[in-house]
């Protein structure tokens, strides 16, 4: 009876996305046993990389011990189905892969590269933070972040219209509105 249990399972996969650069400090944070367990104490399944330019390559693991499942790829065309299927995202602070994922309506947290010079894209996920619509931290935190992370806490991101601006920019121009 135990083995049905395991096959009806629920996937709920928590995908990390580094976008285009190299952030080995987050692929790190989230490839250690301890963040794992944590990850499976909280119901989730598979942990699947986005690993981007990166040199350090994550464990792979198949889960027939009952750990996560462990995957990870470099690029891909479009990551929007990973988005989609996700059941939580990791992401880097870039502003693309923030928005798409609160787009999705998604539980986001975000993981600042402190390594980035001048490095803007911490404002933007730090402001969305303290809005609440998703989680900031640093790869020394990440685990503490999961550990102690409430996603009932979190609000949805709903977008401004951008209408109203593009209009009033049309008739500065000397546009004829639509």
């Amino acid at each position: 009876m135990g083995d049905t249990d395991d096959c009806t399972k629920a996937e709920r996969t928590v995908f990390v996305t580094v976008g285009t650069t190299c952030f080995d400090a987050l692929v790190k944070a989230a490839d250690t046993q301890e963040f794992k367990s944590e990850l499976s104490a909280r119901g989730y399944t598979h942990l699947l990389f986005q690993i981007g330019r990166g040199s350090y390559i994550p464990t792979k693991s198949t889960g027939e011990d009952g750990s996560l499942v462990v995957d990870f790829f470099t690029f891909s065309s479009s990551i929007a189905d990973n988005l989609r299927s996700a059941s939580l995202v990791i992401s880097h602070a870039g502003s693309g892969s923030i928005f798409e994922t609160l787009r999705l309506r998604k539980p986001l947290i975000v993981v600042v590269n402190e390594d980035l010079m001048d490095n803007h894209q911490s404002e933007l996920a730090e402001e969305l933070a303290e809005r609440k619509h998703l989680f900031c931290t640093l790869p020394q935190t990440l685990y503490q972040t999961i550990a102690t992370m409430n996603l009932e806490s979190l609000l949805p991101y709903r977008p401004g219209d951008a209408a109203p601006v593009a209009k009033l920019i049309n008739r500065f121009l000397g546009f004829p509105d639509d």
